[in-house]
């Protein structure tokens, strides 16, 4: 007895579309991994505190004589180039997906901050800059005066006991 198998027309076709779909992926695959060795921008966290800004950079393989740092116009810049050093010496590289070359990030700050007192430190491949708000920036706490003489008592607590007496 006979099987009957089913006719698919496009089926030939269909797998000289993946075959050259695959060419194509392939051969942008090889670029894409020369454009590796191109521009690039770090992973950056910023945060405030009350106190200050603090700007961590993921810089890992960076050599700190390679960065550059600095602050015009209220417009912090982090400059720099991570170096791509073929070290293997029995093979060669298989896969390569980190990127290296110059990069540069930049960030508007606020006017409330004192760009003249910034401090970077360098560890473990993360760079955090430290970003002090200048003293007229940071919050104050005033005190509240009732009936002339200043209190340190909640409000609420006073009326509390001079609705006691």
């Amino acid at each position: 007895m006979s099987t009957l198998n089913r006719w698919e027309g496009h089926r030939g076709a269909s797998n000289s579309q993946d075959n050259f779909g695959r060419f194509f992926n392939e051969f942008f695959e090889r670029a894409g991994q020369d454009s590796n060795l191109t521009s690039w921008a770090p992973a950056v966290d910023i945060f405030e505190s009350e106190h200050e800004l603090t700007v961590k950079a993921d810089l890992p393989d960076v050599d700190p004589k390679d960065l550059d740092i600095r602050v015009e116009n209220n417009i912090l810049t982090i400059r720099g180039e991570r170096k791509f050093e073929k070290k293997s010496t029995e093979g060669s590289y298989l896969r390569v997906e980190r990127s290296y070359g110059s990069f540069a990030r930049s960030f508007s700050l606020a006017n409330t901050v004192n760009s003249e007192a910034i401090k970077a430190d360098y560890q473990n491949g993360v760079l955090t800059l430290s970003v002090p708000k200048r003293e007229e920036a940071k919050p104050k706490q005033i005190k509240v005066t009732v009936g002339g003489s200043t209190s340190t008592e909640a409000p609420a607590a006073k009326a509390a006991t001079a609705g006691a007496k």
